[in-house]
């Protein structure tokens, strides 16, 4: 049967899903990546922002109102500049940090987490030029294109508008306080990001679920597929069913060969066959072979054979045929039915010695 993809009509299974997984082959899109970063920097400058200019300034208030003071000959400058450094660093750790955290977020959110080599694997066809030049040209590499275009419209469209009816408002800003300027800029930068974080959340919802249906597509299989793979976890049906048969076969003719040692064997009289053995010492009887229709008639025939007692009980004999398997011991709430049939054979026995 063919593999190409028009045969590749069912979902993908477990085992193909995590194979693709172990590869790293998983729904990703770069929107959810972006959506995040926007929000991040948005908390950035809404918690962090405030307390990042205040410590900026008191670092560089003393170059603006004392810079006469400062001695910058010898080993002065490189000493002062060290511990600015030092200073500017612990001010920009915080929010690094929440933004590497931030960065790490969106893999988390779309797959888990995954570690995996595989990627690093070296591949000819990242090398091949030709293979090169058909994923450039393909139509996932259209598709992609596309939807930038799309998205650098969308976002650039809702810039301008929030930012078009604020051009008269700047104009004021050229002769305002530094005190004044800053809360008005941190305002329009806020709401530019606010306008633009909407949009990409939309888009990058959007993205998400087309990249996991592009993802789910690529990974279909066709029906042979599925039967192989079944095949392979569970096991091909025919040679199941077929050792299966062996092992039943096998099993009735032991159970058959341990009809001749019985004591007994009680019937229904003729759809139900069970046979059992007691020998003095022995803590209970033991159900050495069982059987219903054809299979109850050649425990009976075997029996006959064998000048076997046969004895007709009815409820006796379906009720160990549910109850009792082959080679176990009768149970205790059967001991007084059995025991009743079996003083009954060996009575028999006694009164044909004498």
């Amino acid at each position: 049967m063919s593999d190409d993809k028009e045969t590749k009509t069912e979902e993908p299974s477990g085992k193909r899903l995590g194979e693709a997984r172990s590869k790293g082959q998983v729904a990703k899109s770069r929107e959810v990546s972006h959506a995040i970063m926007i929000g991040a920097i948005m908390l950035v400058l809404i918690l962090i922002a405030p307390l990042m200019a205040r410590d900026m300034f008191n670092l560089l208030r003393q170059f603006l109102e004392l810079p006469h003071q400062m001695h910058v000959d010898g080993g002065n400058f490189h000493a002062m500049m060290v511990d600015m450094s030092g200073h500017l660093a612990s001010i920009l750790a915080l929010p690094f940090l929440f933004l590497l955290v931030a960065s790490a977020a969106p893999g988390l959110l779309q797959h888990g987490w995954m570690w995996t080599t595989h990627p690093l694997i070296p591949s000819f066809d990242r090398i091949n030029p030709m293979a090169g030049i058909g994923r450039l040209f393909s139509i996932r590499s259209f598709t992609e294109l596309i939807k930038g275009l799309l998205k650098i419209a969308i976002v650039g469209l809702v810039a301008t508008s929030i930012l078009i009816p604020m051009f008269n408002v700047v104009e004021q800003y050229i002769t305002s306080d530094l005190a004044q300027l800053l809360p008005a800029m941190l305002a329009l930068v806020m709401k530019l990001l606010i306008g633009v974080f909407v949009v990409m959340l939309g888009l990058a919802v959007g993205d998400y679920y087309y990249q996991r249906w592009e993802m789910m597509k690529s990974l279909r299989m066709s029906k042979q597929e599925l039967k192989d793979e079944f095949k392979q976890m569970e096991g091909d049906p025919v040679i199941k069913r077929r050792l299966r048969q062996i092992r039943n076969t096998r099993a009735r003719t032991r159970m058959m060969q341990a009809v001749p040692t019985a004591t007994v064997v009680v019937t229904n009289p003729t759809h139900y066959a069970v046979a059992l053995r007691y020998e003095q010492g022995m803590n209970a009887p033991v159900l050495v072979a069982k059987g219903v229709e054809l299979l109850a008639l050649r425990i009976i025939d075997t029996a006959r054979k064998n000048f076997l007692p046969v004895v007709e009980n009815p409820p006796l004999a379906r009720t160990l045929y549910a109850s009792v398997e082959v080679d176990d011991e009768i149970p205790r709430e059967h001991y007084k039915a059995v025991a009743e049939v079996i003083g009954y054979v060996m009575k028999i026995r006694k009164q044909a010695i004498h």
